[in-house]
């Protein structure tokens, strides 16, 4: 995992950051979810920590062919490729098709285009099953998503929308939901029923 982290770093890959790591990997831990999704496959690097710390089955949506490749390389070096099914396509066309097959995920991990989460949301919620948990990453956004400060032109559509995220999340009666101000942000809802 460290060869990944510097690879990572050294390609300017974006990947979770060690404290956010730790806090999904305490959750795979305690809840020992059998089937997770994660939208945002990158290199592999979180669903590696989603694997190695719980007994699940990985369904992960990454769009970048090369990063996909790559991603199922890892898989394979670290022993993982049959707990693994990677769907190449867009996440929002990947959440219809999960949706329209009446699947369901103890956990959601969503860490892909921060400006579409809320485009995601009923999708979301419709794939999570009873009692289990959507860990969304990245909802701080540089600290631009609280900031009183006007939002630079070029993050303003994404905060805009990540905004209307949390607003929704936060409101909705169905979740359980806590944001943790901690590196760039991540949230961490619980659905009731």
């Amino acid at each position: 995992m460290e060869t990944l982290k510097e690879k990572a770093r050294r390609e300017h890959i974006p990947i979770l950051r060690d404290m956010t790591a730790e806090a999904l990997k305490q959750i795979c831990i305690e809840k020992k979810p059998k089937a997770v999704l994660e939208i945002g496959t990158a290199i592999g690097y979180s669903g590696l920590l989603i694997l190695n710390n719980s007994p699940c089955h990985l369904t992960t949506v990454e769009k970048d062919p090369i990063r996909a490749t790559e991603a199922c390389a890892n898989f394979s070096h670290y022993g993982f490729s049959q707990r693994v099914t990677l769907l190449q396509k867009d996440a929002l066309d990947a959440l219809i098709q999960l949706t329209e097959e009446g699947k369901k995920f103890d956990l959601i991990f969503l860490d892909g285009p921060k400006g579409q989460y809320i485009k995601y949301y009923d999708f979301l919620k419709q794939l999570l099953g009873s009692q289990r948990i959507l860990f969304a990453d990245n909802v701080l956004l540089f600290g631009e998503v609280f900031a009183s400060a006007t939002i630079p032109h070029k993050h303003r559509s994404m905060v805009v929308n990540m905004r209307k995220f949390l607003i929704r999340l936060q409101g909705d009666t169905d979740f359980e939901t806590k944001i943790y101000q901690i590196e760039d942000g991540y949230s961490i809802s619980r659905l009731k029923k």
